[in-house]
């Protein structure tokens, strides 16, 4: 990791030496280090402001991460030290026990079909580098399965519970290849590593085994809009491809319980990934869910295979729905008690009962439980809002903005979520918060960031899903790719025109923030519509393309040119070079806060350190914050609470100048 970081440094350094030359005074540099994080040119933070941030620091959540044998309960993902652990709920509202105790956070979690091991994952430091780990259900001893040092992922359990699939790097750090560990065979080994499966190049994961573990159903994924699901027949050792000849997405599949159907969800004909039946011996094909036109996002077949639950994401919003087999008839489960729908599944033993992760803008995240005969929800866990009443948070209103294109004659719309402050006399202060991806969605969970701005600082939030997001069909995905990238920044431009027509929000006070791609598309914002817009934050994000795509982790690399251009390329990358806002620095005259991740595999901290000089080389304001001990995002409640307050510090003086004036 130092070497990489060494090496995007010195591009960095050549970068910042090529795109400062019309440097004014350069601004001069305070630092200092609290603990893991470093900070530059961020004033103290005022005991009053941590104070008034403290109860919004310590909210909760809990995840589902699966059912436990027996009666004995659920295994969940929480809180209550520095970093999520894995903890125990035995009934409804019972005590929670934890049994993981980790400095680092605990990633997926699966409990085996027979409920005797548990598998999660583990990295270091926001590394990505996951390890997976094996405990029985005492969980008093832990096994580490994998390497130490590669990267793994996608646990998967055979339906007996006694072989492990999964995905890794472990090759030769570039391709991700597909392995499988089987229990009780390489316990005596000193490394009880799993045997490869499937090494054929490329990004590979596994997705269902079949019912009498004789196959193995896996996705081969190049870009968001092009994957392909393939048989693995162990005892022949080979892959057939399901649908040869197309260019398809694939989203979820799974197995029937007899095995001869595979339920699978796929953009083929239309825009949406569409839930179909498909049965291999001849080769059918049939509709469950062509009548909804949204993405089907997920799905699971019920231990007796008489269910079959999916969940749709439509405008943003999860819906669940239940079809019976093997009519097919479904019907929408209502009544549920959030917006968005995290990991479910059925009980091992009981068909009936169902549990899922549910959360909302106004519900940090609970797990419960529904009973398919009573048709009734059920909370597990009551997680805590220190002190804060749900009812005063602040739910978002979806609306739609008009672009600079147009799509049958109209003039486009664009998706976004609006935080109003109650209670609001006149105009109020925006902030455009920019997802990253970009082939994602901003969806209405909770975010005790926007709730603390909504309901403390009496700023709007908006939450826009510019082209190039997901969940809007796949020609909306593809809108940003290649050389149409700045087409998504003008639709900031766009949201900046809707905003001066709003008789309630303050176009003279709007600030822009994002993460990730949402971190470039902040930095692009500032290049553009720099006189709009009051400063900006940049959390890990990219601010020149051709060393992000350099610096990447290498099993990144491919899948970042299929959506950005091939660098290699001298035409494309000529491009690249020219919007990157890198090579427009001078173009960036409004205060700018860079928030990293030392460890970051994705967005390397070379992308943060060469925009921060490269800002302060032109004369401009730049904090700086990095956390040595995290990645791609903070993890952990110390480092997120000064992110917290830096962040809202940062805001309340660009936007409230005058009642901040105290602060440099």
């Amino acid at each position: 990791m130092m070497r990489n970081y060494v090496r995007g440094t010195l591009l960095a350094s050549w970068l910042l030496a090529t795109y400062s030359g019309l440097a004014r005074s350069e601004v001069p540099v305070s630092r200092r280090e609290v603990g893991k994080l470093v900070m530059e040119n961020i004033p103290e933070i005022p005991s009053a402001l941590q104070d008034r941030l403290g109860q919004y620091e310590n909210i909760r959540s809990a995840s589902f991460q699966g059912w436990l044998p027996g009666s004995s309960g659920l295994l969940i993902s929480t809180r209550f030290g520095e970093a999520a652990q894995l903890h125990t709920v035995k009934s409804p509202l019972h005590a929670r026990r934890q049994i993981t105790f980790y400095p680092e956070p605990i990633g997926a979690a699966t409990v085996s079909p027979s409920g005797d091991r548990i598998a999660f994952l583990k990295d270091q430091g926001g590394d990505e580098n996951s390890q997976i780990y094996l405990t029985d259900a005492t969980a008093k001893q832990f096994t580490l399965i994998t390497d130490g040092k590669s990267r793994h992922e996608f646990p998967l359990w055979d339906k007996a519970g006694r072989s492990l699939a999964y995905s890794s790097s472990k090759r030769n750090g570039r391709d991700t290849d597909v392995y499988i560990h089987r229990l009780g065979q390489s316990q005596s080994q000193k490394k009880p590593e799993g045997e490869i499966l499937i090494q054929e190049g490329g990004y590979w994961r596994p997705v269902d085994f079949s019912p009498d573990g004789s196959q193995l159903l896996v996705s081969k994924v190049v870009s968001s809009t092009e994957n392909y699901l393939y048989l693995y027949d162990f005892k022949a050792k080979k892959l057939d491809q399901l649908f040869p000849g197309k260019q398809l997405a694939f989203g979820d599949a799974s197995f029937s319980k007899d095995g001869r159907q595979i339920f699978l969800t796929m953009d083929d004909p239309g825009e949406f990934k569409v839930l179909y039946s498909y049965q291999p011996q001849n080769k059918s094909l049939t509709p469950i869910s062509a009548k909804i036109p949204w993405d089907v996002e997920s799905l699971e077949v019920s231990l007796d295979g008489k269910k079959l639950l999916f969940k749709t994401n439509e405008d943003g919003i999860h819906r669940l729905y239940v079809a019976e087999l093997p009519s097919f008839r479904y019907e929408e489960i209502k009544g549920l008690p959030g917006s968005q729908i995290g990991k479910h599944g059925f009980h091992p033993e009981d068909s009936q009962r169902l549990a899922l992760s549910v959360s909302s803008s106004s519900l940090p995240g609970d797990v419960f439980v529904y009973d398919l005969k009573k048709k009734k929800f059920e909370p597990w866990t009551d997680s805590e809002t220190a002190g804060l009443d749900r009812k005063n948070f602040v739910e978002p209103r979806l609306i739609h903005y008009p672009t600079f294109d147009q799509v049958a004659g109209e003039a486009r719309k664009i998706p976004a979520f609006l935080f109003k402050p109650r209670d609001a006399r006149g105009k109020v202060p925006v902030v455009i918060n920019i997802h990253g991806g970009p082939e994602a969605q901003y969806r209405p969970g909770f975010s005790a960031f926007f709730q603390y701005l909504a309901s403390e600082s009496g700023i709007a939030v908006i939450a826009p899903n510019v082209r190039g997001s997901s969940g809007y069909g796949k020609s909306f995905i593809t809108l940003d790719n290649g050389k149409k990238r700045e087409d998504s920044v003008k639709d900031i431009g766009a949201l900046l025109d809707w905003i001066a027509q709003q008789e309630d929000l303050d176009s003279q006070r709007v600030a822009v923030m994002g993460g990730s791609y949402g971190g470039y598309m902040t930095l692009a914002s500032l290049v553009h519509y720099g006189p709009r817009l009051v400063g900006g934050i940049d959390s890990v994000g990219i601010s020149h393309f051709i060393s992000f795509l350099t610096n990447t982790k290498s099993y990144r690399q491919d899948l970042r040119r299929v959506e950005y251009g091939d660098e290699r390329d001298p035409d494309m990358r000529a491009f690249l070079e020219q919007i990157s806002p890198l090579t427009q620095v001078n173009k960036i005259q409004k205060p700018l806060f860079v928030v990293q991740g030392l460890n970051d595999p994705r967005v390397p901290a070379s992308e943060a350190e060469q925009i921060v000089k490269a800002v302060r080389a032109s004369g401009n304001e730049a904090w700086y914050l990095l956390a040595q001990d995290e990645g791609h995002g903070f993890r952990k409640k110390a480092n997120q609470a000064v992110s917290l307050q830096t962040n809202v510090m940062f805001l309340e003086k660009i936007l409230f100048p005058a009642k901040t004036s105290s602060l440099p």
